[in-house]
């Protein structure tokens, strides 16, 4: 028997043969990107310190100049020093400054949370002192913009100059550090580009504003020179033109209210009224939060989403299995179902979102609508339509703290009603989307539908008894006659009630569902304001967002109110006409002639002096310091010049007594220009 021989060749292994490397072929992911630190060209920490020194030296240079040609201090004639950022309580300097300098600040702390380096002249932060650095940061960077707040404030040509060097500055250094790096390792690559768009608008609003004003030339008509504050008195005693009509005529049509719900959410500007600074502040930094709230909530959840996406594969229906959902027998079915849900997800958050965005935006134009007629009604007296008991309106410590701190409690507040927001509508969303509408267009997981289907009998019975107990209260058991109205078969009625009572606690069940859904979603809704309180007028003092508010109130009201600024101006004039009328009089005892001033100067005396009188006898805040109102009544009936409703008749004498001085004050006017 023969045996062949094989003779086994030798193992040759090439570096160059790849051939088994595509026996099984599989597709390749794509790597993920990785994003590495970048450092930019202006380096961060140099140039803080080169800025901080040129502000400090700047700071200094209009300090001198300041104080070289300081004419009063006070609120009187507005404020010309470094230490006075500006002058909250004025409503008529230039707002866009302020608002951009403090959307700026903003902008930059709300990045700080975040943030590796919180301080730019510390790299790499030890985790253990990363949060006493915060810390610091928060007063740091108010301190580095604090020069372009005073450069518009001090109302100065250097002023105007020195601003528009620092804002230059700010803004193409910001725009060098995010050309050379775009993209960073925080959460998203694209994040720290984003979140810095504000900060460029507002540096942008900076560059531009800072040269007009400086062409423009320094202001000379704010604060009391403004004629914003007399033309307001003016308005308030301008006759009312009394239109006689009949009331069918008076009362508006369907249209017209329907058309009155939308006008009332937007805030259309009054020439008669200037919006307050601290207010106009609060409402741009509401705006910035919206903003980098809603990215920050984009930024969390859809990348995550896409990463989910693009993980799905065929062992997502081995995973199914495990939880007992069978999606389809085909894998790669159970691949599109899934990806499919995940898009819906995707679009549902956007959705929800993007609606929180929405409705937080709407809230702040009503917002801003109600700040204005609770500063006009509060302008008039009209103390108990925003407060619940007698209040005085004066500052007070409380009032005070709260006055300082709105603007960051508004800030605050409408971050966490768009998490809030944005959660519950999404929760809607999927609801309606994955019970509902996907229930409906593929016919698959009728849940609902289903348990609708089978109760349909109970909620025809309530649907019936409802409708039946309007009806027989319309038309059997209410009688009219002539304008009255009144019960009748009330034996049928006691039955009934009888009867239904029953049915009446599924009723009643399904009326506290609705109740607590309505309730929930107008607090979530209204949860970002702090014009109104979500609880009742009698435990609104619980809330402290809206008790904040309300003290804001008082110290805007009793500082800025449009009339004691007139008033106060009026007796500024009126000092200085007196100065000037006392050197006339020292002039020819020294030799100096001069012209007898012109019939204008004496009838605009004359016409201001008429003014501060009406002024003074219609301020109902002066009517429980009149001796005459004194004697009439006791200390307690008159509680920020509102008397109480029984004391009636000494109001009607109060106002014989004021027509009566008009008459008096005449005449004596009268005689004293006689013998002048």
């Amino acid at each position: 028997m023969n045996q062949s021989k094989t003779e086994v060749e030798p193992f040759q292994y090439s570096y160059y043969d790849y051939s088994d490397w595509y026996s099984n072929p599989e597709p390749t992911k794509p790597p993920k990107e990785v994003i590495l630190p970048c450092d930019p060209t202006a380096d961060e920490r140099y140039f803080h310190i080169c800025m901080l020194s040129i502000s400090f030296v700047m700071m200094l240079v209009l300090a001198a100049l300041t104080r070289k040609n300081k004419l009063c201090q006070g609120f009187a004639r507005g404020s010309s020093s470094i230490f006075s950022p500006a002058n909250f309580l004025d409503q008529t300097q230039q707002k866009g400054l302020a608002m951009a300098v403090f959307g700026l600040v903003f902008s930059k702390l709300a990045m700080l949370m975040i943030a590796p380096d919180p301080l730019p002249f510390i790299k790499d932060t030890p985790a253990s002192i990363k949060e006493y650095v915060k810390i610091i940061a928060i007063f740091y960077y108010p301190v580095l913009y604090y020069p372009l707040l005073v450069c518009g404030t001090l109302q100065h040509s250097a002023g105007y100059v020195f601003g528009t060097l620092l804002s230059f500055t700010h803004c193409g250094v910001l725009v060098w550090q995010k050309f050379d790096c775009p993209k960073t390792p925080e959460i998203y690559k694209y994040y720290a580009l984003l979140a810095s768009l504000p900060q460029l608008a507002c540096l942008a609003y900076l560059c531009v504003q800072f040269p007009v004003l400086f062409v423009k030339g320094p202001k000379t008509d704010e604060d009391l020179d403004s004629s914003y504050y007399t033309n307001y008195v003016k308005s308030l005693l301008k006759k009312k033109s009394s239109t006689v009509g009949s009331s069918e005529a008076d009362k508006p049509s369907l249209v017209e209210r329907i058309l009155e719900v939308p006008k009332s959410y937007i805030y259309l500007p009054e020439k008669v009224f200037q919006f307050p600074l601290k207010l106009a502040v609060s409402s741009f930094v509401t705006c910035m939060a919206i903003y980098h709230t809603a990215l920050l909530l984009v930024v969390l959840v859809v990348p995550t989403l896409h990463i989910v996406h693009a993980g799905i594969d065929e062992n997502i229906a081995f995973l199914l299995l495990g939880f007992g959902i069978v999606l389809s027998d085909d894998r790669m079915e159970v691949v599109r179902i899934v990806t499919f849900y995940t898009w819906l997800l995707e679009v549902c958050y956007l959705c929800a979102m993007t609606l929180s965005c929405l409705v937080s935006l709407v809230m702040l134009m009503k917002s801003m609508v109600l700040h204005r007629t609770n500063l006009k009604g509060l302008y008039k007296g009209e103390v108990y339509k925003k407060y619940n008991s007698q209040k005085t309106i004066s500052p007070s410590r409380s009032g005070v703290f709260c006055w300082m701190g709105l603007t960051g409690y508004q800030a605050a507040i409408v971050c966490l009603g768009m998490a809030i927001q944005t959660l519950v509508f999404f929760i809607c969303f999927l609801f309606l989307v994955f019970l509902i509408i996907i229930p409906i267009f593929y016919g698959r997981n009728m849940i609902i539908f289903e348990i609708a289907g089978k109760s349909w009998p109970a909620w025809m019975t309530v649907i019936v008894v409802t409708v039946l107990q309007h009806v027989t209260a319309q038309f059997f058991f209410i009688k009219k006659d002539a304008s009255t109205t009144d019960l009748k078969n009330r034996e049928s009625l006691f039955l009934l009630t009888y009867l239904l009572f029953v049915v009446n606690i599924v009723v009643g069940l399904i009326a506290a569902i609705w109740k607590m859904v309505i309730t929930a979603l107008f607090n979530i809704i209204h949860f970002g304001r702090i014009d109104i309180s979500l609880l009742h007028r009698t435990a609104e003092s619980y809330d402290p967002a809206y008790r904040c508010y309300t003290q804001f109130l008082k110290v805007e009201v009793s500082q800025s109110h449009p009339v004691l600024k007139a008033f106060c101006g009026l007796l500024l004039d009126v000092m200085v006409e007196v100065g000037r009328a006392g050197q006339k009089v020292r002039d020819p005892e020294e030799g100096v002639q001069e012209n007898r001033p012109a019939k204008a100067t004496g009838s605009r005396r004359i016409r201001a002096r008429w003014q501060l009188l009406y002024t003074l006898v219609n301020n109902p805040s002066l009517l429980g310091s009149r001796k005459h109102f004194q004697t009439l009544q006791t200390s307690e009936s008159v509680r920020n010049g509102t008397p109480n409703r029984s004391s009636k008749k000494a109001v009607e004498e109060e106002a014989g007594t004021a027509e009566a001085e008009p008459v008096q004050s005449s005449e004596s006017a009268s005689s004293q220009d006689k013998i002048e």
